[in-house]
C-alpha cells in the first residue's frame, strides 16, 4: 500500500464546528487508492470559516461569495494523467508528490448536510472525494463528459468509504 501523506487543520473554525479529520484523511486516501495513484502524495487540507474562503475565493477566482470547497492542485493532470506523473514532481526532500490543497469551510458543510439531509460526515467525505478528484485533473464546469465522468468516480469512491446510497448532486 502507497503511504500518502495528509496534512489536514483547522482555522478560525471553533471547537464545536470542526469537521471529522478522520473522515477526511480516510477520503483523500480511499480516492488516491481508488483512482490508482500509485506514487506517494501529499495533500493538504484546510478547514476553515466563511469570510476566510469567501476572501480565498474572490481572491483566486474573482467569486464574490463564500463556497464549501475549493482546490489548489500543484500539477496540471488529466485523467489518468497521475498514472505519468514526470519524475520531477517528486520533492526531492521528502519523496512526496504535492498535489495541491483543499480548503473547506465548515459552515457550508454543516449547511449542505443539513439542506441534503445527511450527516456531517457524510458532507466532509462526499466535498473531501470530489475536491481530491479535482486535484487528479477532473473537471466539471462547462465539460458535459467530464462532469459524467467525474459524477461517476464519486459514486464508485462514495460507495468505497461506505456511503452508498447517499442523495448528493451525482
Amino acid at each position: 500500500m502507497v503511504k500518502h501523506k495528509i496534512y489536514a487543520r483547522h482555522s478560525k473554525v471553533s471547537t464545536q464546528d470542526r469537521l471529522p479529520l478522520p473522515i477526511i484523511r480516510e477520503s483523500v486516501r480511499r480516492t488516491l487508492e481508488k483512482e490508482c495513484v500509485d506514487v506517494p502524495c501529499e495533500v493538504s487540507v484546510l478547514i476553515t470559516d466563511d469570510s476566510t474562503i469567501h476572501a480565498i475565493n474572490l481572491e483566486y477566482r474573482g467569486i464574490d461569495k463564500a463556497t464549501d470547497v475549493l482546490s489548489f492542485p500543484m500539477l496540471e493532470l488529466s485523467p489518468p494523467g497521475w498514472s505519468a506523473i514526470p519524475d520531477d514532481a517528486i520533492d526531492i526532500e521528502t519523496g512526496l508528490v504535492p498535489l495541491g490543497e483543499i480548503i473547506l469551510s465548515a459552515s457550508q458543510v454543516r449547511k449542505q448536510a443539513e439542506e441534503h439531509h445527511q450527516t456531517i460526515g457524510q458532507e466532509t467525505a462526499y466535498l473531501t472525494v470530489h475536491s481530491v478528484l479535482h486535484l487528479l485533473g477532473y473537471e466539471h464546469v462547462d465539460d458535459a463528459d467530464g462532469k459524467k465522468q467525474m459524477r461517476e468516480r464519486e459514486k464508485v469512491i462514495m460507495h468505497e468509504i461506505g456511503y452508498a446510497n447517499l442523495g448528493f448532486n451525482a
